[in-house]
């Protein structure tokens, strides 16, 4: 167990690096700049892109909910609201939704936004011209998948404009989960004179038209993005904050100092190595809450040495010890993971690997005769990369298993770092990926959400996996009125894809992050999604008074 120990020293040593009881925060922070109140937040990273459509991660996600405003929106506590659509009516069937438009809503130029523009961006989110990893989250509505697949226009999609303000969306089969996914920015609209005449380009400062609560004033690559609070938003008059940033800051570490230094107001996340030290001397500013989200590594299934290697793959989850992950790297409340689906999602119970019980030692023997039965040894063992985005997190935790697998079977591991658009395009095309890093995020709080990423032709797919069954389970699960039979249908495909062990689950989430207590208006949630009109700034005066 000796180089297992090595590496949980290194990660120890990590935990204890800067952790000085003298470091304290000493700057206050500049909240105004010529009389307007600005936000500051840590981003995680820098965004792939802004356009809603084509966006894939969490960083982008963030940004494009307060530039944005989709037909339902969301209260700070996660529960769905009225958003651009001020009311809706659905069918008896549970087939037809109809929705009805806020009279005085205007896009940020102050052209009204009409039930056309969401009849245009829904279809540009399912046309294959679009080039959209999310266009399958579509699939409910009426022809959505055909068109994905090229095989009519995308003219034919089930939604209509009954006039300048009533939308009428048709779905294939009743869809519990529709309202919720409709929070998501593949379905957000866009501008079509801007994306007509500027192409790609409209996602920039000067071109971008946006019809959410702020307009896009500055994109500095590398550095942050600037938005403006927009005063033709319908709701304006209850917007507090005048300017938010969002900083993409990939070094945790980095982005705590620059919080303490008053540089941020709150962050994406908290190093790992400095947890500790935060809770006890930043415990008013710590926030920790439960997250829908699966922390796991992804197999390329679709090369060598994983695919048609189930053995090979089963051996590798064996191998880890998910405990140690939990109680000594995250420390933050996550939960191991031997399930896909993480605790916390309405109307589901989550399934697991067969092996979640067994003790530590009964793991690693199976482990050690699945990796012989696979045709390695020590004398011929398996080489094999990590790739991962940039961050000490995950880096830790690649360092972590890459001993645990290197200790059990003798796996000989290198690990590989990239930035995060790198990372993102070499996952998708798996040309050199073999094991990465990733996180599935809940879109809605559906188990639904979960199961598709691995739905053989879902674009942000990067495993490859491709089993039919699985496949004909979630289509069965899509088409299911019956709650019941449809959650059955979803945990038999949970058991499916576990089974085929195409994916490393490793832990489900909890978000922790630093907020300073003069940010108001904030309120945990389990989609942790946050938008800044809901917030606002309040610094009391030395009279006593707020600030606002």
């Amino acid at each position: 167990m000796r180089r297992f120990a090595i590496a949980l020293a290194t990660v120890a040593t990590l935990f204890l690096n800067g952790c000085d009881p003298e470091w304290q925060t000493v700057n206050q922070p500049e909240i105004t700049v010529a009389g307007e109140t600005v936000l500051r937040k840590g981003n995680g990273a820098e965004p792939q892109t802004l356009d809603p459509h084509r966006a894939q991660g969490v960083p982008e996600a963030n940004i494009l909910r307060d530039l944005y405003e989709g037909l339902i929106s969301e209260n700070p506590d996660g529960t769905l609201a009225p958003g651009a659509a001020t009311r809706w009516e659905i069918s008896a069937d549970g087939r037809i939704y109809t929705f009805y438009l806020r009279k005085y809503a205007r896009w940020s130029n102050g052209a009204p936004l009409t039930a056309e523009d969401f009849v245009y961006s829904l279809r540009r989110g399912v046309d294959p011209a679009t080039g959209s990893s999310y266009a399958a989250i579509l699939s409910p509505i009426l022809h959505a998948a055909a068109i994905i697949e090229g095989e009519v226009k995308p003219e034919s999609l089930g939604v209509q404009a009954i006039d300048s303000h009533e939308l009428k969306i048709t779905l294939k089969s009743p869809t519990r989960y529709f309202l919720g996914l409709l929070t998501h920015t593949t379905t957000y609209p866009v501008y079509r004179p801007s994306v007509e005449r500027f192409g790609a380009a409209f996602t920039q400062p000067g071109n971008n038209v946006s019809n959410g609560a702020y307009t896009l004033d500055e994109w500095v690559v590398a550095s942050h993005v600037t938005l403006r609070r927009n005063p033709r938003y319908w709701d304006d008059a209850s917007t507090r904050i005048d300017i938010v940033k969002f900083y993409g800051i990939d070094d945790q570490e980095a982005e705590l100092r620059r919080y303490r230094a008053g540089e941020l107001d709150l962050t994406s996340t908290v190093p790992l190595g400095q947890l500790e030290w935060v809770r006890e001397h930043l415990r008013d500013e710590y926030r920790a809450a439960p997250y829908l989200g699966t922390y796991y590594y992804g197999l390329n299934l679709t090369r060598s040495p994983f695919k048609n290697n189930r053995a090979l793959r089963k051996a590798l989850s064996l191998a880890i010890d998910r405990g140690i992950l939990v109680e000594k790297v995250t420390r933050g409340g996550e939960l191991a993971a031997y399930g896909w689906v993480p605790p916390g999602i309405a109307n589901y119970s989550g399934q697991a690997l067969a092996y979640a019980e067994w003790s530590r030692s009964r793991q690693i023997k199976l482990a050690r005769r699945l990796y012989r039965m696979a045709g390695y040894s020590r004398a011929r063992p398996l080489r094999l990369e990590i790739r991962y985005n940039t961050s000490d997190a995950h880096e830790t935790i690649a360092v972590v298993i890459a001993s645990q697998w290197r200790e059990v079977l003798g796996v000989h591991t290198t690990l590989v770092n990239e930035e995060w658009k790198v990372f993102l395009q070499n996952v998708q095309r798996r040309r050199v990926t073999q094991v990465y890093r990733a996180a599935w995020i809940g879109d809605y709080n559906d188990a639904y959400t979960f199961a598709e990423l691995l739905h053989s032709r879902f674009g942000l797919n990067g495993t490859g996996y491709a089993n039919p069954r699985y496949d004909r389970l979630l289509s069965q699960a899509a088409g299911e009125g019956d709650q019941q039979q449809r959650r059955t249908l979803l945990q038999q495909a949970e058991r499916v894809l576990l089974a085929d062990h195409a994916l490393i689950p490793l832990y489900f989430y909890v978000n922790k992050r630093l907020l300073k207590p003069y940010i108001k208006g904030y309120r945990d949630n389990v989609m942790d999604h946050h938008y800044t009109k809901n917030l606002r700034i309040e610094v009391p005066t030395r009279t006593g008074a707020r600030r606002d």
